[in-house]
């Protein structure tokens, strides 16, 4: 029997920690009701499935108003709403937060609408009230459309959806309200019908525990009579033949299997109840966030990031969201030092330890690493994720103060 001792571990033994903040961890059981035969689509036993689905989705959504969903993931469903309600030449509003606001803002103009960017530091979101102010000058309701993300997962930054109604509704103004929930949906509360919500986007990879390949969107009375009218030009993401049917008719094949993943992970939040779902992500989240604190050594440095552009010097391993009324309960953004390679300590983090981390993205590329924590999720899980990352932050020459995971157990145990 050889006595050899290696300091390196392998890759491949035990299972993967995977802390991306999307797709996430699958659990066994989802995977496992999807591992049946095929059946026929048009089958009235799928069509049973196909309508627990949607009406328990909704639930999730906290709507009784109108659901779509596509075989495609979160860009699919996103286009699809603004394809559906808009026309060529309509005047939008993206509320800046990081990568994913810059790159719906994008899509949007690429489909032929003109978009406006009310700008705010990414670090902190759009100051309280300037939302209010801008559509108070928009005198002749030119602004058809406010776009917002609801947690932006490039930065860990969480908008506060019923407050930004509330600055539209004090505006007076009728544009309709588009929300991006793809990494907050099951994970905290979003109130469609509550908020005054027009059009949510949401995806199954994340919050709601399943593989990537069904995306969703939330459909307001006045979204949908809206799309009689609109002029973008549109084929396969066309409400007109998706509502020909209940609950929906399929562009082509119905991605049966996939359905039946959704119900269990939705059977998961159902039993654990959507008030704990959210409890317990935020419980967790505080714990990820005492540890990333601890590890700086409470740094706050004066780094802005706006219109995508990175300026300042990073002293210490710091949490991306400097306001912490706006922090995400789904994923934490930790910007390293300047001059360190955030990207080779990811790679040490997944060769060495078998523990995957999100990117930085955009201008944080390389200067950011991402630590998901959504979905599937427990207390062991969150903390043998912070306590490999101390490895390999000592592994890649990463500067902290160790001890971040007896600052989480301190969390967790509060």
């Amino acid at each position: 029997m050889s006595t050899h001792k290696s300091n390196t571990p392998s890759r491949a033994t035990g299972r993967q920690f995977f802390f991306n903040p999307g797709p996430t961890h699958i659990p066994d059981s989802v995977l496992r009701a999807m591992h049946r035969p095929t059946i026929d689509f048009m089958a009235p036993e799928f069509k049973e499935v196909l309508t627990r689905v949607h009406e328990r989705t909704k639930r999730v959504l906290k709507t009784e108003q109108h659901l779509l969903y596509y075989g495609t993931n979160g860009h699919g469903a996103w286009e699809g709403s603004l394809a559906n309600v808009f026309s060529p030449g309509d005047k939008m509003l993206m509320i800046e937060s990081g990568h994913f606001s810059i790159n719906w803002a994008q899509m949007a103009r690429e489909l032929g609408l003109e978009i406006e960017v009310l700008p705010g530091d990414w670090r902190l979101g759009v100051p309280s009230g300037a939302l209010e102010e801008r559509l108070r000058q928009d005198t002749g309701h030119d602004i058809k459309g406010v776009m917002v993300v609801h947690n932006e997962t490039a930065t860990g930054l969480a908008h506060p959806i019923g407050d930004i109604r509330a600055e539209m509704n004090a505006a007076g103004h009728l544009a309709m309200l588009l929300v991006d929930t793809i990494s907050s949906l099951a994970s905290f509360d979003f109130r469609f019908d509550e908020w005054g919500v027009d059009l949510a986007v949401g995806s199954s990879q994340k919050g709601m525990m399943m593989i990537t390949g069904l995306s969703f969107v939330g459909i307001s009375e006045r979204a949908l009579a809206a799309s009689k009218d609109a002029k973008i030009t549109r084929s396969f993401v066309d409400w007109r033949q998706m509502t020909t049917v209940e609950p929906q008719r399929f562009p082509g094949t119905t991605p049966v299997h996939l359905f039946y993943g959704l119900e269990e992970a939705l059977g998961i939040l159902e039993a654990e109840g959507l008030d704990n779902v959210f409890a317990r992500h935020g419980r967790l989240a505080d714990a990820v966030r005492a540890a990333v604190k601890h590890w700086g050594g409470g740094a706050r440095s004066g780094i802005q990031i706006n219109n995508g552009e990175f300026s300042g010097t990073v002293e210490a391993i710091e949490l991306l969201c400097a306001d912490s009324t706006r922090t995400s309960d789904t994923v934490t953004a930790v910007m390293t030092p300047t001059g360190f390679d955030a990207n080779e300590f990811r790679r040490i983090a997944l060769d060495r330890y078998n523990l995957s981390l999100g990117q930085g993205l955009g201008p944080l590329a390389g200067k950011a690493f991402r630590i998901g924590h959504l979905g599937d999720l427990n207390e062991p899980m969150v903390l043998g994720a912070i306590a490999t990352i101390e490895l390999a932050m000592r592994e890649s020459g990463l500067a902290h103060k160790s001890g971040g995971t007896e600052a989480a157990l301190a969390s967790l145990s509060a």
